[in-house]
């Protein structure tokens, strides 16, 4: 299909989440709809063969797809979601390697839980927002975690910088110029960690991530320079401390429906995987996924040459009622017994996480999404009057007030049986 198409990013700028599935339904619910964004044309995709195509790197590629302000932004220059072909692949095993190890997921998991009840026994007695606290409590636990163990108060520093990078990535404006800045700060701070892992400085831990990352070489035997080192550290850091808002929507979700916490309460570990997974369905958080055609490709009976922005639609196909039943109703009960196929649930992607571009974090944000549901399941607590709606015009969103709590005080014996 060739012709003009009016440009949408004014459109997508002023709907956020509803776009897509808004575009889509001007179209009759097509599963392709060409149209334009920046001045380029774009094909929006949508539906489990649209998954497939979009994470098959011989019809689509991520180098150029991106454009500036998300890489100066989210990303950063030179990351592995840049890359395709051999050089993408060795830098992907690097990640798999850190990031779906049992060790890596089981001592990174370790250590939010043990962050977590100390959190929680300095909520005692006073308000809070969670969205700030568990963000400063995933930084500090990532940071230590990979061989970089930082102070409560820089804990909370790198927390608001990766929150601001996550925050301004997808607007223009102080919130993208926010994001600008707390990356350049970011990656300074692990430009210089990178540099004492390579001096082999006696005051790092053998074997860190740091290390694994900063001594990593190419595929041609080069060590990655060291700006792109200090890249793949903060997209560890950065991702982990976006968990926050998977977080803050399960807190949301069990303030909505209160019967849910019974059920984490009670089922257990099983029900809370399944809770998790429901979370990442019913939430908005990804909107969609770009990347570019490699070649000329039919897909639906359509042409979409190559070169073309393809955009595959995240937050339709989490709500699109031919692939789940009730998809505007939280259902953790859908997913008892049932653990969601490769294709099927995609907040951090689709295809294979070890060798293509699905998020390698995706275990770790489910171990940890799934063990902090359940914390905050046990948790008595109030949840004083506050704006708790999400604007679905604003990407990315989150509860409005960030989910304010209050903690009652717990007696010593209390504490002691927690811990």
């Amino acid at each position: 299909m060739s012709g003009h198409h009016i440009d949408s990013t004014l459109s997508l700028l002023t709907h956020g989440y509803a776009w897509a599935p808004d575009l889509r339904r001007a179209h009759d619910g097509a599963p392709v709809v060409h149209t334009r964004l920046m001045g380029r044309p774009a094909v929006l995709l949508h539906g489990p063969e649209a998954v497939a195509l979009f994470y098959d790197e011989s019809r689509v590629q991520r180098h150029g797809a991106l454009p500036a302000p998300v890489l100066d932004t989210l990303f950063g220059r030179g990351a592995v979601h840049t890359l395709d072909g051999a050089d993408h692949r060795g830098r992907k095993e690097l990640l798999v390697s850190l990031l779906m190890s049992p060790e890596g997921v089981g001592g990174l998991s370790a250590r939010v839980e043990s962050g977590w009840r100390d959190a929680v026994i300095d909520w005692e007695g006073r308000r809070v927002v969670l969205f700030d606290e568990v963000a400063a409590l995933l930084a500090g636990a990532v940071c230590d975690w990979m061989g970089l163990p930082v102070p409560d108060d820089a804990a909370r520093e790198i927390a608001e910088d990766c929150v601001a990078m996550v925050d301004g990535f997808a607007t223009a404006g102080p919130r993208h110029v926010r994001a600008r800045r707390a990356r350049q700060r970011q990656e300074q701070g692990l430009l210089a960690a990178v540099d004492r892992a390579r001096e082999h400085d006696p005051r790092l831990r053998s074997g860190t991530v740091v290390e694994t990352v900063a001594l990593y070489r190419e595929p041609d035997g080069t060590l990655l320079d060291p700006h792109t080192a200090a890249v793949e550290l903060l997209n560890i850091i950065r991702p982990t401390v976006a968990i926050t808002w998977f977080v803050t929507f399960a807190a949301h979700a069990l303030h909505r429906h209160p019967g849910q916490r019974d059920q984490l309460r009670d089922i257990g570990p099983a029900h809370a995987r399944a809770f998790a997974h429901e979370v990442r369905r019913f939430y908005p958080f990804v909107p969609f996924v770009a990347g570019l055609a490699a070649r000329d490709l039919t897909y639906a009976g359509d042409e979409v040459p190559a070169g073309t922005l393809l955009l595959l639609d995240v937050y339709g196909h989490h709500h699109d009622p031919a692939l789940w039943e009730r998809p505007y109703h939280f259902a953790p009960g859908r997913f008892l017994g049932h653990e969601p196929g490769r294709d099927e649930l995609i907040p951090q992607g689709g295809g294979d996480a070890r060798t293509g571009h699905r998020c390698p974090g995706e275990d770790i944000t489910l171990s940890l999404l799934t063990t902090l549901s359940s914390a905050l399941a046990h948790l008595d607590l109030d949840v004083p009057q506050q704006d708790l709606s999400i604007p679905l015009s604003r990407i990315p969103t989150r509860p409005r007030s960030g989910f304010v709590l209050e903690l009652e005080p717990r007696s010593e014996l209390k504490r002691a049986l927690v811990r």
